[in-house]
């Protein structure tokens, strides 16, 4: 019985950065084997700080289709940004 392995999203955080970034996809047999595989083929030059496995089919994501209705709410939130705010002068550059 063929079983293909499940495909794995790799994720890496460069040496000055912050944040993970979307590399690239591999197929592993399980998490350690996509840890593994991904730093092989990712970070060949020693380029990574941190690397995250993630399976492609646990991610959840919302449709592009769907922008307007996901992230209306939000519009009408405006007290989130800073700029709804007055600044007093004497704060300064904040």
């Amino acid at each position: 019985m063929s079983r293909e392995w499940p495909l794995w999203e790799v994720f890496i955080r460069g040496q000055h950065g912050l944040s993970h970034r979307h590399v690239g996809s591999l197929h592993a047999p399980d998490a350690g084997m996509a840890l593994k595989n991904a730093r092989d083929v990712y970070t060949r030059r020693n380029e990574g700080q941190s690397i995250w496995v993630v399976e492609s089919a646990r991610i959840t994501a919302s449709s592009p289709d769907d922008a307007e209705q996901t992230f209306e709410p939000a519009a009408s939130k405006v007290y989130r940004h800073p700029s709804f705010f007055d600044i007093p002068d004497e704060i300064g550059a904040m």
